[in-house]
């Protein structure tokens, strides 16, 4: 056996189309004046929501890109909300597609990155800004049914 043997992606190909969902949140927390200034777009990289919500969609779009063994998905609906909150921002992904597979991983790698281009945008103002708590809240359709945290 070689370094690799035993890896192999999962064979969805007899499995019946449903329609599926998973929703994924994160949180970014922040000065209070760091986020009054995301929200007012006062920062010098400009439109950091639009940005990061753009990211978000781009991100859950390219997950077979990027995670070895997910397979690519012709997602039907990609929705990032990005929330103040005391503590900085909440982001929330949810993602829509009928077929095989779930939509998970999709929705997790639109979040952490929606995430991480808030980090990206506003380090100039905070770098101790702390990434929290990306989780998978929500998921339906599939053989495993529906589950909620």
């Amino acid at each position: 056996m070689s370094a690799g043997d035993d890896v192999k992606m999962i064979d969805v190909g007899d499995k019946p189309d449903t329609d599926r969902e998973a929703i994924a949140t994160g949180s970014i927390e922040m000065k209070p004046e760091t986020r009054e200034k995301v929200i007012s777009g006062e920062l010098v990289k400009g439109n950091v929501l639009s940005v990061a919500r753009t990211a978000g969609i781009m991100a859950a779009k390219k997950t077979s890109e990027l995670l070895p063994l997910c397979h690519p998905l012709p997602i039907s609906n990609v929705e990032v909300d990005i929330e103040s909150e005391n503590s900085g921002l909440s982001v929330k992904v949810r993602v829509n597609y009928r077929g095989k597979t779930g939509v998970e991983m999709e929705a997790l790698t639109g979040c952490s990155v929606a995430l991480l281009t808030i980090y990206d945008m506003v380090k100039n103002q905070e770098r101790g800004m702390k990434i929290k708590e990306v989780k998978l809240i929500e998921k339906s359709g599939g053989q495993s049914g529906n589950w909620e945290r």
